[in-house]
């Protein structure tokens, strides 16, 4: 069993959406969080420890974890998927998105 962390800003839109996407993948454990203090799921050291694969939204993202939590990281490599922040939850658009940059990475 794979488990994946998907992380955006404020865990309300891209994150939730990507974790939704995934949930029912064979194989595949999926929760998401956020880099902001506000954010509805906030990234915490233990969440970071569970994950196998870290994808960021944004270059920021990855920025914010290696500031804040570099020891937790355990040297885990933090794929950025290159989203920007101009999606709804659940938007079509973003889940053909999720759906074409995400499956190559976890191969």
């Amino acid at each position: 069993m794979q488990r994946i962390l998907f992380i955006c800003s404020q865990n309300k839109l891209r994150s939730p959406t990507a974790e939704q996407v995934f949930a029912q993948e064979p194989g595949l454990e999926v929760l998401s969080a956020g880099t902001n203090h506000d954010a509805e799921n906030p990234v915490t050291p233990e969440l970071l420890e569970w994950a196998d694969r870290i994808l960021v939204m944004e270059g920021e993202h990855r920025a914010k974890l290696q500031k804040r939590f570099r020891q937790h990281l355990n040297g885990k490599k933090v794929i950025c998927l290159g989203i920007p922040d101009e999606y709804e939850f659940m938007d079509p658009e973003l889940i053909a998105i999720l759906k074409r940059k995400v499956p190559p990475l976890l191969a």
